[in-house]
């Protein structure tokens, strides 16, 4: 599909067909979909507010930030970790503290791309929550946080 169709789709496909087109403009590598990628954040859909964050870090949207950082606190575990992970790829330095915050969400899967956001973005405040972190009861977390605090030169 070109970006016109998959831009049509997102805003008014099934829910499947959205969440479908939000990940397949992320792959497009074209810019004109930030816009409508950005608004689908706020869709229904969690599977489209999940694609739809991935999108716009695949496309190095870093004026998504701001909308981004909200679903950190969504309602759906997975759209919870997928906006910590696009914020780390994006390297969106505004979000640290909200990203800090997420390290005490009850899902490890986020708190673990929480430590690996941390890792990629870095700085001072990054750099203390991850050694908090590298004590996380979950292994896997604690592991990751280990890891980026390695990256960051700690």
């Amino acid at each position: 599909m070109n970006f016109e169709d998959l831009a049509a789709a997102l805003k008014s496909g099934s829910g499947m067909q959205r969440a479908q087109s939000a990940q397949e403009l992320g792959k497009l590598q074209d810019k004109r979909a930030i816009r409508p990628l950005m608004a689908a954040l706020g869709d229904k859909s969690s599977a489209v507010r999940n694609n739809a964050a991935f999108a716009l870090a695949e496309l190095g949207a870093s004026e998504a930030v701001p909308g981004i950082i909200p679903l950190l606190r969504d309602p759906e575990e997975w759209v919870r970790k997928s906006a910590a992970k696009s914020l780390g790829l994006l390297h969106a330095g505004s979000a640290v503290d909200d990203l800090i915050s997420a390290l005490g969400d009850t899902s490890y899967m986020v708190r673990k791309n929480v430590a690996r956001s941390l890792g990629q973005i870095g700085g001072d405040a990054a750099k203390k929550a991850l050694e908090r972190a590298a004590s996380d009861p979950e292994r896997i977390v604690a592991h990751t946080a280990k890891e980026a605090l390695k990256k960051l030169g700690v």
